[in-house]
């Protein structure tokens, strides 16, 4: 099974990772960094491909606030917290946040949609979100690259001794979970703290 993954990689690996990279991301451009590593896909194709596909999956989520105001309002009504939160986050930071987003646990999609809700150009958020995706691209990709045969051994590590990598990637990904909520909460209090002044 693990040889008919690998070997899809190595055929379809610009398909997968476009795809991947619409989709959610990180855990591909990894991927493609360490098989650019071994010479199995290239390094400049990957950042490229990566970058589009980061590029139209936040398009596509822009497109859905700008045209889909009611609907999101109905359907998403329990997002309503990390909505709050993404206009803050704009307010704060301006245009700078398209770039950040994209490392922001739990509001990578929301961002977009609430861009797109707000009255924020279209071109202007379509030019900073390619170039802010092709950066994302080379700054994930690059260190798997050039530290391909140390991901290799942790991966090859990891599947011999699975019992002791599970509960350490559990607690590593409770943990950055537990941070973005308590970042949350933070912000949350500070524009209630405003309101009530």
């Amino acid at each position: 099974m693990e040889d008919l993954f690998v070997g899809w990689l190595k055929e379809y690996g610009y398909v997968i990772l476009f795809i991947w990279s619409i989709l959610e991301g990180e855990t591909g451009l990894i991927m493609a960094g360490v098989m650019s590593h071994t010479g199995d896909m290239s390094y400049w194709l990957s950042v490229f491909v990566a970058g589009l596909g980061g590029f139209a999956g936040d398009q596509l989520y822009f497109y859905i606030g700008r045209f889909n105001k009611g609907l999101i309002q109905r359907k998403l009504h329990k997002q309503r917290r990390k909505f709050a939160i993404a206009h803050l986050l704009l307010k704060k930071y301006g245009w700078p946040i398209i770039f950040m987003q994209r490392y922001l646990y739990g509001l990578r999609t929301v961002i977009p949609m609430s861009i797109g809700i707000t009255k924020y150009s279209a071109k202007r958020f379509a030019l900073i979100n390619l170039l802010s995706a092709w950066a994302w691209a080379a700054i994930t990709i690059t260190p798997a690259y050039v530290f391909g045969d140390e991901i290799l051994k942790i991966v090859e590590y990891a599947k011999t001794h699975w019992y002791f990598a599970l509960p350490l990637a559990a607690a590593f990904v409770f943990g950055i979970s537990r941070y973005f909520h308590h970042l949350e909460r933070r912000l949350l209090q500070k524009r209630r703290n405003r309101l009530q002044r």
